[in-house]
């Protein structure tokens, strides 16, 4: 049974296990994120690579993952992969505490939040994959409100993608993500917001939304609504 002093936020987490790849702070897994204690388990099999390509084949290791995080204690589930979204209708009709395993689910609410024409950018660890049936937006005038960009090609990126990635090179990652982002600032002028797709990216938010003073959403924020 779970207890009040192990209602834990479970994280379904990427290979390789943090074991071998110790979360540095900023990471979704570590401790100093939460005021609540965080339990994970690795999902067999789901490395970065496909994952964001969207392997249909993790659906089953998916749901595994989350039962034993259940299990453990666990009275919400998320990710450390935004594109473990692909399988969030499976995993919440598997368990019975609530799931969010992607900040894309926050799109639909964050929109509402500001007046048409206003956009939001989406900063994704792979643009090319971050594809429309992610986005649960079906409205075409919602969707153009949409301004996406990713840091395909960096060397978080590839890094990303070793078998054991390095530690994270926190000011690379800075560089990379607001270089994205003034891309799309300079095509888009009338973005207002940011949501931050990849579960890497909050180590530089708060950077993020110093230099560009605009509000900025990530898993972290997700992970916090889902607890409550």
């Amino acid at each position: 049974m779970t207890t009040q002093a192990t209602r834990s936020l479970g994280i379904l987490g990427l290979e390789p296990a943090p074991l071998v790849t110790p979360e540095p702070p900023g990471a979704v897994l570590h401790p100093s994120n939460f005021e609540f204690p965080l339990i994970s388990e690795t999902v067999a099999g789901a490395w970065a690579e496909n994952v964001s390509r969207g392997d249909p084949a993790l659906e089953a290791a998916c749901i595994a993952a989350a039962r034993r995080l259940v299990e453990r204690g666990a009275v919400a589930i998320s990710s450390d992969c935004g594109f473990f979204i692909r399988h969030q209708a499976a995993v919440a009709a598997a368990v019975n505490v609530p799931v969010a395993l992607s900040s894309l689910l926050l799109l639909p609410t964050l929109l509402r939040q500001l007046p048409s024409p206003a956009k939001i950018a989406v900063l994704t660890f792979d643009s090319t994959r971050c594809t429309e049936d992610l986005l649960g937006i079906d409205d075409p005038v919602e969707r153009s409100r949409i301004a996406i960009g990713g840091i395909e090609g960096s060397n978080y990126w590839h890094d990303s993608h070793q078998p054991t990635p390095p530690p994270v090179d926190v000011d690379a990652l800075k560089k990379d993500v607001t270089a994205s982002l003034a891309r799309l600032r300079d095509a888009h002028p009338d973005i207002a917001m940011i949501l931050l797709e990849c579960t890497g990216f909050p180590r530089v938010a708060p950077a993020i939304r110093h230099s560009t003073k605009l509000p900025v959403y990530d898993i972290t924020t997700l992970c916090r609504m889902t607890y409550a």
